[in-house]
């Protein structure tokens, strides 16, 4: 299907003036269907309209990629590299929501494991009190002690620290005269998160992180910051070991390992070698490719004040790092040499040319043989002071039972174990109290203007005015429904249906809203016909994302988190969030809706999760809308940090929302201008059946 549109001003909405004095030609079709009701071209910009969001947010992300091209072109002198990395390190943490306070360790070592020229320890640690890290401590038989000492972040295996790649990482170190700790990230091997009934673990890995991450937006913190401040603290056991040499230590890991390692490497400066692999690339190729991946991964804002793939290697500079990569890996290639040509001129620059180096195996994404090796020599000739070749030889693995420090093989099955969510709950409790406060000290005014800033709403009168284009008019038993699009800034096209009686009503305007798109209740005998039958003018629209406008194919995201995961994160990463941005839609069309009528403000109805945007535009706008109906919406943020389990939660979190407001908040500024129909929990069911 292909469609024109004529271009016409919001307040020539008619049917007549819109298409310049000629009625357009009413639809063959039957106006039952859906496909009848679909407004969108085929084709849009070049592309399937279901790729709009993806063309936008690579549009966007190339712009801040140019901007911080000539931010680092400008970079040249040492102080401007040091302001540079400091400011960078100061964002980062910010970003993070912080970090902790330093506790005791109380740490443990549960058993200890023979092989052939090194030993393993078992060891159990608190990285925050009752917050237990399960490591295994690979330590040199025959090598002068103290020894240097690296950190190996494990990635995204169930197995954690048992996985065979990650164990050979820590014996090859072993059996070159280094120690290596490999560790247990959140969410793998013996460290769930969440345990049912039957103490196992309904989720793992990957998806248990963006679980935990979606009420760690909420708090204005980030999955990262566990693996973080787990690994810090790793090095602070590291560091008090007795045969250890506290002045020389590594890191490296891949795939998440790699991240963790990247984020490590940035943060911390007691690591003196570092080793990232199968991670590092840049964002404007991983959003031209793969896109955004799990929750650890995006960090708030990032884009926005410049952080990018190399700035992890560049906030350490001149500090030793290899980047290890594989030709064949998910993650881009081409951005991984585009990175480190940056990081290589940037070291040039400080005069340490030779302290940046990258190695390529020609193999698919894993710590292949080759990556091992080379991180090995890597670590050996910047912790040793000494560079010759490393080859590993054959190593025997633990057993899952050598490997396993905790009696009942997780953590969270031990006397006063905390999890992750746990200490969420906690924070939010203390949040509570201080909202509470704030929202009985600070004027309306002032508390509208924060959730203003923190959701990214801009006033009303300062939104650009979309273009209306109309497209054909169907005819149905007493009404007639026009279609449009809005254009409402670049890129960005928004279907819209305007259900209009077919004699004149002062009734007043609906706009509607609906999670599963504009036609979902648009059929003969629903809820939208009910609404014009009693002489209301309905613009039922597809905000962003919603309906029409959702992308297909994302590959990360369903079914815990929605379709759409993959977008959000684009924009959690660009520093805006999509509650904002459907926010705005919708005040657009409420405006259009209002100066296309003589009755005063509009109703907003919304259901689905489309109502936690709908709330916070009637919030931030109260004086437009004559009543706000939300029906099946999530009641409060708070509790899906309490709830732990929930579905489809992460597009509507808003980065450190729960920090000043929870939507009941906003709910009580309208007051009796709003109706709550059938409330919806954290697992998107109604609370009221």
């Amino acid at each position: 299907m292909t469609m024109r549109f004529s271009a016409c001003a919001v307040t020539l909405f008619a049917v007549a003036a819109l298409c310049g004095g000629q009625e357009p030609a009413a639809s063959q079709q039957a106006p039952d269907s859906k496909q009848a009701l679909a407004v969108l071209p085929e084709v849009l910009d070049g592309g399937p309209w279901q790729d709009m969001m993806k063309r936008h947010f690579l549009a966007e992300a190339a712009l801040l990629a140019q901007r911080w091209r000539a931010d680092y072109d400008a970079r040249k002198t040492a102080e401007q590299i040091a302001a540079y990395q400091a400011k960078m390190k100061a964002n980062f943490i910010d970003a993070l929501g912080g970090l902790p306070e330093r506790t005791p360790l109380n740490a443990r070592v549960t058993g200890v494991v023979q092989r052939e020229g090194y030993t393993v320890e078992k060891v159990i640690f608190e990285s925050l009190p009752g917050f237990y890290v399960t490591a295994l401590l690979f330590l040199p038989a025959d090598a002068p002690r103290p020894y240097p000492a690296v950190l190996v972040p494990c990635g995204h295996s169930d197995t954690g620290k048992a996985f065979d790649l990650y164990q050979r990482v820590g014996a090859l170190m072993a059996l070159n005269g280094m120690a290596a700790m490999v560790f247990d990230p959140i969410d793998q091997g013996e460290r769930s998160q969440y345990l049912d009934a039957n103490g196992k673990a309904p989720i793992r890995g990957t998806r248990a992180h963006t679980m935990l991450g979606v009420g760690s937006i909420l708090l204005g913190q980030n999955t990262a910051r566990f693996e973080i401040w787990d690994g810090m603290r790793a090095i602070d056991y590291l560091q008090l070991h007795p045969e250890i040499d506290p002045t020389k230590i590594g890191c490296t890991g891949n795939s998440g390992g790699g991240t963790q390692t990247a984020y490590l490497m940035a943060l911390d400066e007691r690591i003196a070698a570092a080793a990232p692999c199968c991670y590092i690339t840049t964002f404007e190729r991983l959003l031209n490719t793969i896109g955004c991946q799990d929750a650890e991964q995006n960090i708030f804002g990032q884009l926005a004040f410049g952080m990018d793939h190399a700035d992890y290697v560049m906030m350490r500079a001149p500090r030793p790092t290899l980047i290890g990569c594989a030709t064949r890996d998910f993650f881009d290639i081409g951005g991984t040499w585009e990175t480190f040509r940056r990081a290589k001129r940037l070291y040039t620059r400080m005069g340490a040319a030779e302290r940046v180096d990258i190695v390529e195996a020609d193999e698919t994404h894993g710590f292949s043989l080759h990556l091992r090796n080379g991180a090995a020599r890597w670590m050996a000739r910047w912790l040793c002071g000494r560079d010759e070749a490393v080859t590993e030889p054959n190593i025997v693995p633990l057993s899952p039972a050598e490997a396993q420090c905790t009696p009942a093989w997780q953590v969270m099955l031990l006397p006063g174990a905390r999890s992750a969510y746990d200490i969420n709950v906690e924070y939010e409790k203390q949040l509570a109290a201080r909202r509470k406060a704030l929202w009985h000290q600070e004027s309306t005014e002032t508390l509208i203007a924060r959730v203003r800033q923190i959701a990214g709403i801009r006033r009303v009168d300062k939104l650009k005015s979309p273009k209306v284009r109309l497209g054909e008019t169907l005819q149905r038993d007493g009404y007639t429904i026009e279609k449009a699009v809005l254009e409402c800034e670049s890129g960005i096209y928004l279907p819209l249906l305007r259900f209009k009686p077919a004699e004149e009503s002062s009734a007043g305007a609906v706009v509607y809203v609906n999670e599963a798109g504009k036609d979902a209740d648009a059929g003969p005998g629903g809820a939208i016909e009910a609404l014009v039958r009693a002489g209301k003018t309905v613009y039922a629209v597809d905000v962003r994302g919603i309906g029409e406008t959702k992308q297909n194919g994302q590959r990360y995201g369903a079914p815990s988190f929605g379709l759409d995961g993959q977008d959000v994160y684009a924009a959690y990463v660009m520093g805006r969030s999509y509650v904002g941005m459907r926010a705005e839609d919708i005040l657009l069309c409420a405006r259009i809706a209002g100066m296309n009528t003589e009755h005063g403000p509009v109703e907003l109805v919304a259901v689905g999760n489309v109502g936690v945007p709908a709330l916070h535009a009637a919030a931030c706008e109260p004086r437009m809308f004559s009543h706000v109906t939300i029906r099946g919406t999530l009641t409060s943020w708070s509790s899906v940090v309490h709830a732990k389990m929930h579905d489809n939660q992460l597009v509507n979190a808003v980065h450190g929302a729960l920090t000043v407001y929870d939507l009941p908040d906003l709910v009580r500024l309208l007051g009796d201008k709003i109706t709550i129909e059938q409330p919806a929990g954290p697992d998107g069911k109604p609370l009221v059946e």
